[in-house]
């Protein structure tokens, strides 16, 4: 139980959900303080539904649970900062997180910390949750001219037959003692990797969660 929280007239304070490894702001969610009890003692975001007026708990039902590592609340102590290991996608959408438009309605990538700034203008692992967007956006809209489109258009076995060529590629950079041809072909490997992925359904979250597991 955190002491001295300020709830509303209803009882509720608001809980910004965020990813603790990457930084992005997945959901927004209301809890009462049974709720806030309730998530710190599972482990599991729950929360109060205004229009339902019940508890959930987030991934219930879809298995994207919510792992809590931390808890902060501002310094008004009127609003919860949660983080935590996101399990798949946060939205009902599909999307990785609720935030996916802008202003003028258009699809964006998720909104995270600035990866640039914090590995000291080292492009970081946020790039790979832009290029995911990209390409979940040229699977639904598929542009003209896009060899992204051109490899969903193919289907499957081609981007099989992609992900086993530059799998190739990387293995004769490396045995070659080419440093930075296994930098150029590792990156073709990881975008037509992402490619399969958004073509099954697997989320980068799924990687990630899996790759923590096994540590």
């Amino acid at each position: 139980m955190i002491e001295g929280l300020k709830y509303d007239q209803k009882g509720l304070i608001p809980a910004i959900i965020q990813d603790c490894n990457t930084g992005q702001v997945l959901m927004l969610g209301y809890m009462n303080e049974e709720a806030l009890n309730r998530t710190i003692t599972s482990r599991r975001t729950c929360f109060w539904s205004r229009s339902r007026q019940e508890f959930w708990v987030k991934g219930e039902t879809s298995g994207h649970i919510q792992t809590v590592q931390e808890i902060r609340y501002d310094c008004d102590r009127d609003a919860l900062l949660v983080l935590v290991e996101q399990t798949g996608p946060a939205c009902h959408t599909g999307h990785s997180s609720c935030f996916y438009r802008n202003e003028q309605g258009e699809e964006v990538a998720p909104a995270a910390m600035d990866m640039d700034h914090i590995y000291e203008s080292i492009a970081g692992p946020g790039v790979l949750y832009e290029l995911y967007e990209v390409v979940r956006d040229r699977q639904a809209k598929r542009p003209e001219g896009s060899y992204t489109t051109y490899l969903f258009e193919k289907g499957i076995d081609k981007i099989l037959k992609k992900v086993g060529e530059e799998s190739a590629e990387v293995l004769i950079a490396a045995k070659n003692r080419d440093k930075a041809e296994v930098v150029y072909e590792t990156a073709d490997l990881i975008y037509h990797l992402i490619v399969l992925m958004v073509e099954q359904g697997v989320d980068l979250a799924d990687i990630f969660c899996e790759l923590k597991s096994r540590r």
